[in-house]
């Protein structure tokens, strides 16, 4: 049965038929890290997502070239386009370079991914490494009249942008009423208008990381980036343009702003937006306590966790609810998630050794129960990658297999047809779509989990951060792994 592939775009506010507009080749970019501190749960949620996304184009047969960037200038403090920059204030705190600030939360964001079985991008380019493009760009947006240049800084005008278009076509909302909620310039005395937003900003003495430019020393605006980069390697315009809900009402719409003042042309077709994590029902947050690191989640270090789980479980639990819904995290939701993934995958290592000559007879209708079963793992994906529905589809598969290992179905007949139809669609979803695995301690992923934990605990140490190095040391106690220390530090690690 032909199934045709349906996607939620933001831009429009409905599903629609995904039609790429060079079949069979995708782009699709995703906003990345601001690679200046530890990855959090919520963007993991977030990538975890577009790579099940991913994933499962590239199952349909598409070629995907999927864009995801690295930030390392020009985010500031408040998403604005005033305070410090993020890596910059982070490497004077730490009396270090902002690039060996951003390499070393790169590293760890790599790592952290590929725990997390996620696979990497087709190209991960970097703000700082096209300071180039941005300054093209901002000469272009210049040039047709949609920005202006005050004291060394360039700004988009974004009033007399929609005197011709319609600047919050993404987020659904009319100029007035965004002007009329918006608060008053503050210390932006440069800007024209309160919605107006920074191409490029004018650096003062002390900023670390500027560039000349044609209008002085300076560095880009933050939504600059990701509307060079996507035009350099997608073309002006492309598939799907992805990320988190929270970059929706302003970052991506300045992006299209910048793309049609420059171009003429909204740059993506398809816009996604992945949705919020919740812990108990509130927003995950610092300062309530209630937002977790990965390693803290591995671990079960954080006050509110009962235990820690595996990566798989973690990614498991995510995908029980649609990309496009809130996660509310408790202990009982990902126990449940525990429980479910183990099942499932106990059912894929029986499938594994499972022979077609070896099955009982079963009902004749058995064949048609299986196919729709197998059906069903498609219909649940092809309807805006609903990640659920397939969950459920290879949950009733699953059934199935346990009762043919256990020879518990004694009449009728299974043709070799479905039987192999069944295999692959439980494989092909398990591992290549969803981008599960076994357990850590089957699939060989505890050397590289703990590696990860012990350089955390180093850097805790280091840090002066006993509280954190002592919870990292009694939660892996709890869980079965002895660390031994000596005067370099934690270097060793044994099974106990």
């Amino acid at each position: 049965m032909e199934q045709k592939l349906f996607v939620y775009n933001t831009l429009t506010r409905k599903k629609e038929e995904f039609k790429p507009l060079n079949a069979p080749h995708v782009g699709m970019y995703v906003c990345g890290p601001t690679v200046y501190s530890d990855v959090h749960l919520g963007n993991c949620r977030t990538f975890i997502s577009f790579d099940l996304i991913f994933r499962y184009l590239l199952h349909l047969g598409y070629k995907v070239r999927y864009v995801r960037n690295i930030t390392d200038a020009g985010h500031l403090e408040g998403d604005s386009d005033e305070g410090e920059d993020k890596v910059s204030k982070k490497a004077k705190i730490a009396q270090l370079e902002p690039m060996e600030i951003v390499q070393k939360y790169t590293v760890d964001f790599h790592n952290v991914m590929q725990i997390f079985n996620a696979l990497p991008p087709s190209i991960e380019p970097t703000a700082t490494g096209h300071i180039i493009e941005q300054i093209e760009l901002v000469k272009d947006i210049l040039a047709q009249g949609y920005a202006y240049e005050e004291n060394g800084s360039v700004y988009f005008d974004v009033e007399k942008y929609n005197q011709t278009q319609d600047y919050g076509i993404l987020n659904g909302r009319k100029l007035e009423d965004m002007l009329n909620n918006t608060r008053s310039l503050g210390g932006q005395h440069e800007k024209h208008g309160k919605l107006d937003f920074a191409l490029w900003i004018k650096a003062k003495p002390e900023h670390l990381m500027k560039w000349p430019s044609p209008w002085g020393v300076g560095f880009p605006g933050w939504h600059l980036e990701c509307s060079a980069m996507s035009n350099k390697y997608l073309g002006q315009q492309f598939d799907i343009h992805g990320g988190g809900i929270d970059l929706m009402p302003t970052h991506h719409t300045n992006e299209i702003a910048q793309s049609v003042a420059c171009c003429g042309k909204n740059p993506a077709s398809y816009w996604l937006h992945t949705n919020m994590l919740t812990t108990n029902g509130q927003k995950m947050s610092k300062s309530l306590g209630n937002s977790f690191l990965p390693h803290e989640l591995f671990l079960g270090s954080h006050p509110l966790l009962k235990k820690g789980y595996g990566p798989m479980v973690v990614r498991f639990f995510f995908m029980q609810a649609s990309y496009r819904s809130t996660v509310d995290f408790s202990n009982e939701a990902i126990e449940a998630a525990e429980i479910f993934y183990k099942k499932l995958a106990e059912s894929a290592k029986k499938l594994a050794s499972l022979e077609q000559n070896t099955l009982v007879a079963v009902e004749a209708e058995t064949d048609l129960a299986i196919n729709e079963f197998c059906e069903d793992c498609y219909r649940g994906m092809n309807d805006n990658f609903n990640s659920p529905k397939t969950l459920e589809a290879l949950s009733n598969l699953s059934k199935w297999v346990n009762s043919f290992a256990a020879g518990t179905r004694n009449s009728g007949e299974i043709s070799t047809q479905t039987f192999e139809r069944m295999k692959k669609t439980y494989n092909d979803f398990f591992f290549d779509v969803l981008g599960l695995k076994q357990d850590k301690a089957e699939s060989g992923d505890t050397g590289q989990l703990m590696e990860l934990i012990v350089k955390l605990r180093n850097e805790a140490k280091a840090n002066k951060d006993y509280a954190t190095s002592d919870k990292i040391r009694e939660g892996l106690k709890q869980a079965g792994f002895q660390l031994n220390d000596n005067k370099q530090g934690t270097t060793d690690w044994v099974k106990i």
